[in-house]
C-alpha cells in the first residue's frame, strides 16, 4: 500500500524544515545542518528545501533567525509579566544562555562566521532590536537595554564556546558566567533608575 505524502503549505513546509534543522543542530552540531539532512528528516526533496532557502547558508541563516525569534518571544513574555523595576534578571539571563548553549545558537553563529557567512549574527540582532524597541518607550531606557543586550549576548556566546573549560580551569562553578551577567545587568539597572528618579511602578 502506498503512503501519500501529506501536502503542506509553503509556511508549514518551511516551519517543519526549520524545526528539523533545530533538532539536527542540537543533536549533531552546525556542520550537520544541510539541505540534504533536513530534507531527509522531514521526507521532502532537496529541491523543495532549495526553493525555500536557496542554499545551506540560507538555511543556516533562517535557522538563526528562527531560534532568535523563538527566544525573544519567550523573553518578551517574561518581561511583560512585570514592570521594568521588578523583572527577574536571572531568568532572562538563563533564557539567553540556554539558547546559545543547549539550543545551539552559539555553535551555529560561530560556524556560520567561520564558513564565510559574515552576517551570521544579523538575525539574532534584528530579533533583539524588535524586542527592545517594543519594550522600551523611553530613549534612555532603550539605550540601557541595548547596552545590556550587547553584554548579555557576548557573554552568552562566549560561555557557549569556552564557559565549561574556563570555569573548570579556574575551579569555578559552571554557572559563574550567568551569575556575573545577572550581577552586571542588575547593577546597571539599579544605577539607571537611581539616576532617573527611582524604579518605575508597575
Amino acid at each position: 500500500m502506498s503512503i501519500v505524502k501529506k501536502r503542506l503549505s509553503p509556511e508549514e513546509s518551511r516551519s517543519a524544515a526549520l524545526e528539523a534543522a533545530r533538532h539536527i543542530l542540537i543533536e549533531m552540531g552546525p556542520a550537520a545542518v544541510t539541505l540534504k539532512a533536513v530534507a531527509a528528516r522531514i521526507d521532502r526533496t532537496h529541491a523543495n528545501l532549495l526553493h525555500h532557502f536557496g542554499s545551506a547558508a540560507g538555511l543556516q541563516k533562517a535557522l538563526a533567525a528562527y531560534q532568535a525569534e523563538t527566544v525573544c518571544a519567550t523573553i518578551g513574555r517574561k518581561m511583560a509579566e512585570s514592570g521594568p523595576g521588578e523583572r527577574n534578571v536571572r531568568e532572562i539571563v538563563d533564557l539567553a544562555f540556554d539558547a546559545f548553549n543547549e539550543g545551539g545558537a552559539g555553535a551555529l553563529a560561530t560556524w556560520m562566521a567561520a564558513t564565510g557567512n559574515d552576517d551570521a549574527l544579523d538575525p539574532i540582532v534584528d530579533a533583539i532590536h524588535r524586542l527592545i524597541d517594543g519594550m522600551a518607550p523611553d530613549a534612555h531606557e532603550k539605550r540601557l537595554m541595548h547596552e545590556d543586550t550587547l553584554a548579555l549576548v557576548l557573554m552568552a556566546l562566549g560561555d557557549a564556546q569556552l564557559g565549561g573549560p574556563m570555569a573548570e580551569a579556574l575551579d569555578l562553578p559552571r554557572d559563574t558566567s550567568r551569575v556575573l551577567a545577572t550581577e552586571l545587568i542588575t547593577g546597571r539597572i539599579a544605577k539607571f533608575w537611581a539616576e532617573h528618579g527611582g524604579k518605575p511602578q508597575g
